[in-house]
């Protein structure tokens, strides 16, 4: 098994990535729309995924991972646990190597099938956290969070 460390700045070293769950409302709390800007900031190509939306935070969205144009490297699941399945198939349809199910303190988009699904695939699943609790994305509030999680055994630990 690889650390999180190491499966977070593989992840992150990636350029193409989708958010899939991302809100329609603009600057939403929601954790897909936290992640997409912060992404999209940093200079990564991101794509925002939501069947409901053609548009998200003022760029074009995606009904599925499978219809972006030339395909992306790495997912971000931030949709809630019941729909995690179904993301983790039409990744394993397009070819995708690295997915990561946010979760923060809350419930997240964590689903232990959906975990299974993709490693049994052989792709890279990260299966709690944030992207924005590693560098080169990360901030200090949720590097803090990060601390806690880990504390009290909500951060995995290898994936």
């Amino acid at each position: 098994m690889t650390t999180m460390k190491e499966a977070a700045g593989t992840f992150l070293s990636q350029k193409r990535i989708a958010v899939a769950g991302v809100s329609r409302e603009k600057g939403g709390a929601h954790g897909g729309n936290p992640v997409y800007l912060r992404l999209r900031e940093r200079g990564y190509n991101v794509y925002a995924v939501n069947p409901n939306a053609t548009e998200v935070e003022g760029d074009p969205c995606f009904p599925n991972v499978k219809t972006i144009p030339g395909g992306v490297d790495a997912v971000v699941i931030a949709t809630h646990p019941d729909v995690a399945d179904e993301v983790m198939q039409d990744c394993i349809d397009a070819g995708i190597q690295y997915v990561w199910m946010h979760r923060g303190p809350g419930a997240g988009s964590v689903s232990e099938s959906a975990t299974v699904l993709g490693r049994e695939a052989g792709l890279t699943v990260l299966d709690g956290g944030c992207p924005l609790m590693y560098d080169p994305t990360g901030d200090f509030g949720h590097k803090m969070i990060k601390g806690v999680l880990s504390l009290v055994g909500r951060m995995p630990k290898e994936v």
